[in-house]
């Protein structure tokens, strides 16, 4: 067990990556992330499961997630490196075939994510333009992203919370509405109690966790912001205040804007709707053109949409990174471009995987597998996230005395372990609701298999912190 010490120096000669996140722009990257495309496209399938009162799916989801995100921010001030997830789990456990298990899942998850909102893109864009083939939209929605990523993390950031404004802005037009509804007297508040245990799932406690399950993959994003740790000034001060205050905001907003709906739309109205907010505005309570409202509303759900997948598409690369430094995954994922500063092989590689998925996907669909390839790799995402999540604590709990500073935040250890409960609970009625999931998760995984044969044939020890290398192109 090592003594408590003051904060070591952050030597940014140790990584290529450039250093430029200040605490104000981590808040909003974390806010933009959780606050993002998930409530836009999901809340009609929580209400369909738990009833009007799915607001307590959300306000217990987002209380498993934000203790989970105190665990993260515990161990991103003591191992202010790029990495995330993987890279704790390999300092607590030091068992390389777990660690390149986690960075596998974590990849898969995040790729499984940024397909998810890229179809749920094309979705809302068919309303302003039918056009062009969804999965053209798609296709060019993600180059676009990458070609922004690879421009640099600090424009990357700051459009990041350019449009955290707007998504946020959505949401509260949905607030507004509810005030309206309820000012007027027109709101029936017995709603906020009732739970349907009328269909799938025949008791409230079961109702619930379905909605909670269904909710997680909008709580996701948090665990995205410490894979930019080495590129952010003073980590040790940011990302308690930034991470955590980040989500409890959301977990606030989520709360309000699940009330508004279900005060102002029959829930069976939102639970047969692919865009149940946008059910909110069509009803037409404010005073102004409901056509001009729901053009509007479905501009900004774009920008929320294309918000949390550009947080995923930066996270891929880095996570590649930062592993590629532990010889976890090959090295060349270390190449960072001479003058951008951006791991650029890493994120040719992931913009290429998700590429694929998508095109996969529409294929399988238009096979007439019965997929909603949307409600698909949502799931996916929620069932690797959830197994990780579980993993972080317990790495948290485990690293407890080592590697200690003055500067470290201290999360709750009692909360840990609730958190800890809640996320093995919540992944087991996923699996066991969706036993599906665990297929395409297996899909994604394999990939896995290719970087680990790479690494297993050809890496070298050390290759990538020892002789670390610009790459011109």
């Amino acid at each position: 067990m090592s003594e408590t010490a003051t904060a070591p120096e952050l030597d940014d000669h140790d990584s290529e990556l450039k250093r430029s996140i200040t605490g104000r722009l981590l808040f909003f990257y974390t806010l933009g992330d959780v606050l993002g495309s998930g409530i836009y496209v999901l809340i009609g399938l929580v209400a369909a499961a738990v009833g009007g009162a799915f607001w307590i799916a959300f306000a217990l989801g987002v209380t498993v997630a934000a203790i989970t995100g105190a665990a993260y921010a515990e161990l991103v001030t003591k191992y202010p490196r790029a990495a995330g997830a993987s890279l704790y789990v390999n300092k607590a456990f030091g068992n390389r075939a777990l660690t390149f298990l986690v960075t596998v899942s974590f990849l898969a998850a995040s790729m499984a994510a940024s397909g998810s909102l890229a179809t749920g893109f094309a979705s809302y864009f068919a309303e302003l333009w039918s056009g062009p083939p969804a999965l053209l939209v798609s296709l060019v929605f993600v180059a676009i992203l990458v070609v922004v990523n690879y421009i640099g993390i600090t424009e990357s950031v700051v459009i990041n919370m350019l449009m955290t404004f707007v998504e946020a802005a959505g949401l509260v037009i949905v607030m507004i509405i509810g005030v309206v509804h309820v000012a007027r007297g027109d709101a029936d508040f017995g709603v906020l109690t009732h739970i349907d245990t009328g269909g799938d799932y025949t008791s409230p406690a079961l109702a619930v966790l379905a909605g909670i399950s269904f909710s997680f993959f909008a709580m996701t994003g948090f665990e995205n912001t410490v894979n930019v740790a080495e590129e952010t000034i003073e980590p040790y001060k940011a990302f308690p205040r930034s991470l955590v205050g980040g989500m409890l905001v959301a977990g606030l907003v989520y709360v309000l804007v699940s009330m508004a709906a279900a005060l102002t739309v029959p829930t069976e109205t939102l639970a047969s709707s692919d865009a149940a907010l946008l059910e909110v505005v069509k009803a037409g309570i404010l005073p102004f053109s409901t056509e001009l409202m729901t053009t509007l509303f479905s501009v900004i759900a774009l920008v929320a949409i294309t918000n949390t997948t550009l947080v995923t598409i930066v996270t891929q690369p880095r996570i590649l990174y930062g592993m590629a430094r532990e010889d976890v995954v090959p090295g060349i994922f270390a190449k960072v471009h001479a003058e951008r500063r951006s791991p650029w092989v890493g994120l040719l590689f992931s913009g290429t995987v998700v590429g694929l998925l998508l095109v996969v996907g529409t294929l399988l669909t238009e096979a007439g597998g019965g997929i909603d390839l949307v409600g698909r790799l949502a799931t996916v995402t929620v069932v690797l996230l959830l197994a990780i999540y579980a993993l972080v604590i317990v790495a948290c709990l485990m690293l407890r005395g080592h590697d200690e500073h003055d500067d470290i935040f201290r999360a709750n250890t009692p909360l840990l372990l609730v958190g800890l409960v809640g996320n093995l609970a919540i992944l087991g009625f996923t699996v066991y609701d969706d036993p599906t999931s665990l297929v395409w998760c297996a899909g994604l995984l394999a990939i896995g298999v290719v970087l680990f044969l790479a690494e297993y044939l050809f890496g070298s020890k050390g290759t990538a912190d020892d002789t670390p290398e610009y790459d011109a192109v």
